[in-house]
């Protein structure tokens, strides 16, 4: 299923499981090297104060968001409103399907 030793990609989402942030979504913004990442939500870590993060205190959703990595493949960064709507759209859509 999920390989561990698979690399982070940008703009993946993931969910944050030690910490002070725990049970919150973010998305990957940044790849420091095979142990850590720069996470951001655009609300209360915003792009500008990314919070450095040891991937084993991730739980990666392997759910890329398209328009968070496109943004910061072309202009080298991405915006804290398109960060917030990525992570609201991926919330919505799994309250919807568990609400069903």
């Amino acid at each position: 299923m999920k390989d561990p030793e698979a690399v982070p990609q940008l703009g993946e989402l993931v969910r944050i499981v030690k910490g002070r942030d725990k049970d919150q979504y973010a998305c990957i913004i940044s790849v420091l090297d095979a142990k850590f990442v720069l996470i951001a939500d655009g609300d209360k870590r915003k792009v500008d104060r990314a919070k450095k993060k040891n991937i084993q205190h991730l739980e990666r959703t392997e759910l890329v968001m398209p328009e968070v990595k496109n943004s910061i493949v072309d202009t080298g960064r991405v915006t804290n409103a398109k960060l917030r709507f990525a992570i609201s759209s991926y919330m919505n859509d799994n309250l919807l399907k568990e609400g069903e």
